[in-house]
């Protein structure tokens, strides 16, 4: 996974450098709400949970996330689409990864910047359904890491904006759109 999104922003900065068009690559950060992917953990938990089924947790739940809550991706990328790479906004500050030197090319980071631990993750679906649910413990997947997160300085540096939207706010907001769609969801 990690390759496949490191090579994609190869060949971007190799492209905008060769045609010198502006490009800006986006990280995204573990991003979760409605309309997501119902393969991705907060769709199956909540399923499961709904089923009474157990929820498998990778990792022991030893692993940690930067989760980003789907509205938070949408207000950084629309403040960004403003903002393309350019000597006028190269940011001037040496803590942050900034332009490319050979080409009008940036990658910029979308999430918050303060990873969660996956049973916070876990316990605030528990909260939010108001049960608890059957947990199944798994060793970690091949290639899998135990820990992601953002850098939101460029971003912020860039837009005036960091996502900030809490597990609890956000996970509520999936839950109560998930209980309302669920009978156009499941075959």
């Amino acid at each position: 996974y990690a390759a496949t999104k490191k090579s994609m922003e190869l060949m971007a900065h190799s492209y905008a450098h060769l045609h010198k068009i502006p490009t800006t690559a986006f990280r995204f950060f573990t991003v979760y709400g409605p309309w997501g992917r119902p393969d991705m953990a907060l769709f199956k938990f909540v399923k499961n949970m709904l089923e009474d089924q157990p929820i498998e947790i990778y990792g022991e739940g030893r692993m940690s996330r930067d989760f980003t809550y789907i509205d938070d991706l949408v207000e950084a990328i629309v403040r960004l689409s403003s903002v393309a790479p350019s000597e006028a906004n190269r940011v001037a500050d040496e803590r942050v990864e900034t332009l490319s030197h050979q080409a009008p090319f940036r990658v910029v980071n979308i999430g918050g910047g303060q990873p969660e631990n996956l049973m916070t993750f876990v316990e605030t679906v528990e909260r939010v359904l108001g049960q608890p649910a059957k947990r199944k413990m798994l060793p970690m997947q091949k290639g899998d890491v135990p820990r992601t997160f953002a850098s939101p300085d460029l971003l912020a540096a860039l837009t005036g904006y960091k996502p900030e939207t809490t597990l609890d706010v956000g996970v509520k907001a999936f839950v109560d759109w998930y209980l309302e769609a669920r009978g156009e969801l499941e075959p």
